[in-house]
């Protein structure tokens, strides 16, 4: 497998994702904060605010945005950007649900 090509890795069912509610997954040694937004999507972004490291999963959920608990970053879950006026970025990942499984591309 070339450096390009992604793996999906299920991470479990849509129904153990509580609306509004980061949760923590760990897939080949990093740690993704995975969101299920109010519109019933899921969302992935690498767990850590690009400011002080902060815990994105345990941020407080916002439409499609995340506030990091430790200085209150706005972060937007679509592309990964702190939104004006802060600025920096988290890494996203894909998401898709298939037969209510939930699978991240890696």
């Amino acid at each position: 497998m070339n450096s390009m090509q992604k793996t999906m890795v299920e991470i479990g069912n849509i129904h153990d994702l509580p609306l509004q509610t980061g949760r923590v997954v760990k897939v080949n040694g990093r740690e993704i904060a995975v969101f299920r937004i109010s519109s019933g999507d899921v969302r992935a972004v690498e767990n850590r605010c690009p400011h002080k490291n902060g815990p994105l999963a345990e941020g407080i959920v916002a439409g499609e945005y995340v506030f990091c608990p430790l200085h209150d970053r706005k972060i937007n879950l679509n592309d990964g950007n702190v939104q004006a006026p802060d600025s920096g970025c988290v890494t996203t990942y894909r998401v898709d649900v298939t037969d209510e499984k939930v699978y991240i591309s890696i």
